[in-house]
């Protein structure tokens, strides 16, 4: 998330744009949701005592399906893609939200797939229930 952020800056730097009226108050607006999205995520997971780290999807001891995992199978995944929208509002620059379409390209390449497939191998049916049921975004 930092590196598109950096990104975002740069972008806007590059190419700037306008500033827009109001955009202080949509940017906490954004940003109070997303940090709402990404603590909640983490504290499903630490109720449940399930590892937190993204890079070890297959230490997760449980399934977490509820709360704000009934919404989005990925809370602190959208709470990063909404604060970095609040930093492109902040920024008043809408190339620098193209980024954000790519954080999120990226996340489902690289990250997620990955996530899902180990979800998968370790809760099987119940895990691919849940798939069925939830998006993996909103």
């Amino acid at each position: 998330m930092i590196i598109f952020a950096v990104l975002m800056y740069f972008v806007d730097t590059l190419f700037p744009s306008a500033g827009v009226a109001g955009h202080y108050l949509m940017t906490l607006v954004l940003a109070i949701t997303g940090v709402i999205f990404i603590f909640a995520g983490v504290l499903h997971f630490l109720q449940a005592k399930t590892t937190v780290n993204p890079t070890a999807p297959e230490e997760s001891s449980s399934l977490v399906t509820h709360g704000i995992y009934s919404i989005t199978r990925n809370p602190m995944y959208v709470g990063f893609a909404i604060l970095l929208m609040g930093w492109s509002v902040l920024l008043s620059n809408v190339y620098s939200l193209l980024l954000v379409f790519g954080f999120i390209c990226y996340l489902n390449r690289y990250q997620i797939k990955a996530e899902e497939q180990a979800l998968e191998n370790l809760f099987g049916e119940k895990y691919l229930t849940y798939k069925k049921r939830v998006s993996r975004w909103l």
